[in-house]
């Protein structure tokens, strides 16, 4: 129905309705007094419909979806018939003082209680209507509801508005012992999450849906390891930070994805001082095709920043993410710039034209094993690239450089994790000689990020397994991207030079267990259905990473989840020579021990590197 022919019947209900409470209320009334008056009965209806119509306008009582009706709603009527009192109470007092009317004044606040009566009886019977109408379809999957609070009632109230045939929601499962027992939308909450198992077989269940969105990974973790005991699919609504308003609706009901099992507090961004940095500033991003690079430049982008440069060495991720921005963000100028960050005269050029006040310094070559191999095009990237962007972000008065750094450069064992050790050493000792702020940001794995475990691990377990994990006690940290992301940027916001910034992930998490989960998750059984295979640990590798060496230890920040590291004295070491013979191995002529000569080097540098002969 259009908006126009909706609000026509309303209009025509309403009246009817108050045409109804007048002329029952004047029955009633003029039956006691034994003697019927029509004309005051018209006047009644006429003084009623005039004013309260107009107070439903007043009010925008004809904007409001009453099958949606909530307090609000019922706010609205209330506001109308306080008016119409005032109102109509006026305009009556007034003609019966000009004896222009003989009606009562009792008839008319009868009248008045009458027809609000029967306003709030017809919107409840409306609401209820709506609210009961759907019926489930029982030939659905026999469904159990994890959590009994607001999340799991509006679960169960979108169901039985829809008409999807896949749900039958049968129980409810609570951790509040006040609840067990009880009846939640006419179903039972049947028992705690000790009981899941018990109530599956009991009720016969074939979903179970996670309707807690604060769950812990580890509680999500058991009921799933339940569930696939029992046989049956799991699936999960999103965390609280990824529900609008609290708008639930059949559409946020998904799998439940490794992420959720890592179960992580919601991340509160300091929103003021983040704005504070970038609203109004141009935003250098380098690596901005990279995983994490094109997440700093989705999110920064929200904080409406003047200009943001997307620079990158990959036309195609460079390419994707500007057009991504430009649909997402139309008005923001964004700028694609194709260059390697190891050509300083081209960095220079840049830096020139569009003079950047904030950089995210993202790009760098991560891959453990072959940067093993590849130790030349290591030290490049991860550390001629940085000292180029440094010394122009310094030269050209840039105000933030924040970098990403990695767990591996504490206590490196790979050429990857000691080059990016070397990195964070030249921007703490730019910062004791430059009016930027430098800082650096370390973290760990990154779920689904280019060359992490997961896509591996789906491959694998696409093609039939076997899942390979290098070692069953290899451990490692992890964040999703956008966690990581939300943290960077917070950490720019606190950064006041030379600290290096240390997320918090959490514990550590076994990488047989992560293979495990992702089977288990892909609906199939460990070693079984899909074999977990270990291969041994590649060169540069680590059984576990560690935050900070113990040199450093580590001090709270003003955010809950990141802390700051004490910062070393780079000035005990002389980087600019160890740079230059640096550049002479690299760029020397054909050596069949080059590689090796650059990771003694590389130890000389930072010696606690591990070098890794064999690689």
């Amino acid at each position: 129905m259009k908006r126009h022919q909706r609000y026509v019947l309303a209009l025509l209900l309403d009246s009817f309705i108050i045409f109804l409470a007048v002329a029952s209320s004047c029955f009633v009334f003029y039956q006691a007094t034994e003697r019927i008056n029509v004309s005051g009965a018209l006047y009644i209806f006429f003084l009623l419909w005039s004013t309260l119509i107009a107070g439903f306008h007043l009010f925008h009582h004809y904007r409001h979806l009453w099958r949606f009706a909530s307090m609000g709603e019922t706010k609205v009527i209330g506001k109308s018939f306080a008016f119409t009192f005032a109102a109509a109470g006026f305009i009556h007092y007034e003609l019966s003082h000009w004896n222009a009317v003989n009606i009562p004044p009792s008839l008319l606040f009868t009248a008045w209680s009458v027809t609000l009566l029967a306003f709030l009886l017809v919107r409840l019977l409306l609401w209820s209507f709506n609210e009961n109408k759907g019926i489930f379809n029982k030939k659905g999957k026999r469904t159990l509801i994890i959590g009994a609070g607001s999340a799991g009632i509006l679960v169960v109230k979108e169901l039985k508005k829809s008409t999807n045939p896949f749900f039958y929601p049968v129980a409810f499962i609570d951790d509040d012992p006040e609840k067990i027992g009880l009846q939640v939308r006419n179903m039972p909450v049947a028992g705690t999450s000790q009981d899941i198992e018990k109530v599956i077989n009991k009720y016969n269940i074939e979903l179970v849906i996670i309707a807690t969105p604060s769950a812990s990974g580890k509680q999500i973790t058991k009921i799933l390891k339940t569930c696939q005991k029992s046989g049956v699919d799991v699936k999960i609504l999103p965390r609280l930070t990824d529900i609008i308003n609290g708008r639930i609706t059949l559409n946020t009901i998904r799998e439940v994805n490794v992420e959720d099992l890592l179960g992580r507090p919601p991340i509160q961004l300091d929103i003021p001082a983040i704005a504070h940095y970038i609203q109004g500033k141009t935003i250098l991003v380098t690596g901005a095709g990279g995983s994490i690079g094109s997440e700093i430049c989705r999110q920064v982008s929200a904080f409406k920043p003047k200009n943001l440069l997307l620079l990158g060495h990959g036309e195609t991720s460079i390419y994707t993410i500007e057009k991504e921005l430009e649909q997402l963000y139309p008005h923001l100028p964004v700028k694609a710039l194709i260059a390697d960050i190891e050509d300083k005269n081209r960095i220079k050029q840049i830096f020139s034209a569009y003079r950047p006040e904030v950089v995210f310094h993202a790009a760098a070559h991560k891959h453990v094993p072959l940067m093993e191999a590849n130790p030349a095009e290591a030290v490049k990237t991860n550390i001629f690239g940085t000292k180029n962007l440094a010394e122009c972000a310094h030269h050209y008065k840039a105000e933030r450089y924040v970098q990403i750094s990695t767990d591996k450069a504490v206590n490196p064992a790979s050429v990857m994790g000691v080059t990016k050790r070397i990195a964070e050493l030249i921007i703490q000792t730019m910062n004791q000689q430059s009016s930027t702020d430098f800082v650096a940001v370390r973290f760990g794995n990154v779920l689904g990020s280019r060359g992490s475990v997961i896509p591996l691990f789906k491959k694998q377990i696409k093609n039939g397994g076997p899942v390979t994990v290098t070692h069953p006690d290899m451990t490692r940290y992890f964040m999703t991207i956008p966690e990581a992301v939300q943290l960077v940027i917070q950490a720019g916001a606190l950064a006041e030079g030379g600290e290096i910034f240390i997320l918090d992930m959490g514990s550590p998490v076994k990488i047989s267990e992560l293979a495990r989960n992702l089977i288990t998750l892909s609906g199939l059984t460990p070693g079984q259905d899909i074999s977990i295979s270990y291969t041994g640990i590649r060169p540069g590798e680590k059984l576990y990473e560690e935050l900070f060496t113990h040199e450093e230890g580590s001090l709270a920040s003003r955010h809950e989840l990141i802390f700051v590291t004490k910062p070393a004295d780079p000035a005990e070491i002389n980087l600019p020579l160890f740079i230059s013979r640096l550049e002479n191995l690299v760029y020397s002529p054909e050596d069949a021990q080059a590689d090796l000569e650059i990771k003694k080097l590389l130890k000389e540098i930072v010696p606690a590197y591990q070098i890794n002969h064999f690689s």
